[in-house]
This record gives structure tokens, C-alpha cells and sequence, in this order.
């Protein structure tokens, strides 16, 4: 009951910087693949739940699977994270539903963080944080919930339940990961790019990342360490 379970849902696009945290704190984790992800929670204090390019409503049986793990760590009070899919999969399991965002988001884009003790606690006193996104669609807010913060384009970009939270945004990125998403095919995003603004073209991203990457690992850096204390696997 030492190891973080972390569900890795496309081919080469593993835990980034939240390896690199985990690995920083002697915190030992585990890695599966989709079509490999165990059946139990048994033997795992916490679970990270990744983002990927299909959709959290989509008939896969290993998204079924991550929502049966996801309802086992609810069960059993052991700390979820979930990024973006892993996010809205959390929503679903837990009774809401994911739906075509208001407007798609790709890029970094500001969040407020809502004014509560919540909010706080998860993502510290500043009332905005710029955040990297990368999702056309987004998750409502499931019962017994707290919205944690929202942004024009996508009202919810986080909520918590218990020691569990949802984020519609990518906290686990590193500069490598952003660079890999750059440089592969994404037709959907070669469609959405001319029509939304808040679709950023490449460069601007990757502008944007040489001055907000290190800023968002901060938060990341808050978020993993609420995340992993909660789960008794550090005294942070």
C-alpha cells in the first residue's frame, strides 16, 4: 500500500513531470498501460489518471476499466488525480456528465480559482494560474462535489471531492511532452485552430510554454504534494 498506480492511456505519452515529482520524493509508482490496467486497487495507496485523445464517453473497455479504479479509490478514500481525461472520467464515475466544452481549449489559457478553502488548499492563495490545456471536451460538476476554479471558455476546470480532485488541464506536462503533442498529427486540432481563439497556433505555444512551464510546475508541485500526503505517502 506504498505505490502510486498511474493509468497511461496512449503509446509514448507517459507521467512527465509527475514522474519526475514522484521520482524527486521516493515516492515509488507503477505505470500501466490501457488494455493492462489491473482489475483491483489492491496493494495501491493512490491513483493518477492521465490524459489521452479519445473521448471519456467513447465504448473502450479499458476507459470502463479506469472508471471501475476510479470508483474502487473513491471507495476505499484512496487519493484520485485525474488530468484532463483522467478528469472527466473521474466526473463520470461519480455521476456527471462530459460534454462538447462551451470552446475548446489548446494551450496555456488563465483559470480563477474559485474563493473558497477548497480552492486554496489544493491550488494556494493566488486568485488566477495559468494553466496548459489541450481538450475539446469538458466535465459537469458530480454531486457532493466543490468547483474548484473556471475559465471563460470552460466554467469547470477542477473540482474535489474528498482527498480527490479533477482537473481539466495538464499539470503533468513537461517541456518534452508539449514539444511530442506539437509535432504529432492531430486533425481535430488542424480543424479548431482557424475557428477558436482559444486554440493557439504552434508557436505561440510554444512561446508560451519558455514562459509559463516553470510557474505551472510550482503548482504541480502544490497539487502533488496535497495529493500524496493525503495518501500517507509523504510528510510535506
Amino acid at each position: 500500500m506504498n505505490r502510486v498506480l498511474i493509468l497511461q492511456f496512449m503509446h509514448k505519452d507517459g507521467p512527465a513531470y509527475l514522474g519526475t515529482w514522484l521520482a524527486r520524493h521516493g515516492v515509488a509508482s507503477e505505470v500501466r498501460l490501457a488494455g493492462a490496467f489491473p482489475d483491483r486497487l489492491d496493494g495501491y495507496a493512490a491513483l493518477a489518471v492521465l490524459g489521452g485523445a479519445m473521448s471519456a464517453n467513447d465504448d473502450l473497455a479499458y476507459l470502463r476499466n479506469a472508471e471501475s479504479l476510479i470508483r474502487q479509490a473513491v471507495q476505499r478514500d484512496a487519493p484520485v488525480l485525474g488530468h484532463c481525461l483522467g478528469g472527466q472520467l473521474m466526473a463520470r464515475t461519480l455521476g456527471a456528465r462530459v460534454v462538447a466544452s462551451p470552446e475548446p481549449e489548446v494551450g496555456w489559457h488563465s483559470m480563477r480559482c474559485d474563493a473558497s478553502a477548497a480552492a486554496h488548499d489544493w491550488f494556494g492563495p493566488a486568485a488566477e494560474h495559468t494553466v496548459f490545456h489541450w481538450h475539446y471536451e469538458a466535465f459537469d460538476l458530480p454531486p457532493g462535489s466543490r468547483r474548484l476554479a473556471g475559465s471563460e471558455a470552460c466554467p469547470n476546470q477542477a473540482f474535489a471531492i474528498g482527498p480527490h480532485l479533477a482537473m481539466q488541464f495538464h499539470v503533468e506536462v513537461d517541456a518534452a511532452k508539449i514539444e511530442s503533442w506539437l509535432t504529432h498529427r492531430d486533425d481535430l486540432y488542424d480543424e479548431t485552430q482557424p475557428t477558436y481563439g482559444t486554440v493557439h497556433h504552434r508557436e505561440r505555444i510554444r512561446h508560451d510554454t519558455k514562459r509559463c512551464l516553470a510557474i505551472q510546475m510550482q503548482l504541480a508541485d502544490r497539487i502533488y504534494a496535497r495529493w500524496t500526503r493525503d495518501a500517507g505517502l509523504i510528510s510535506l
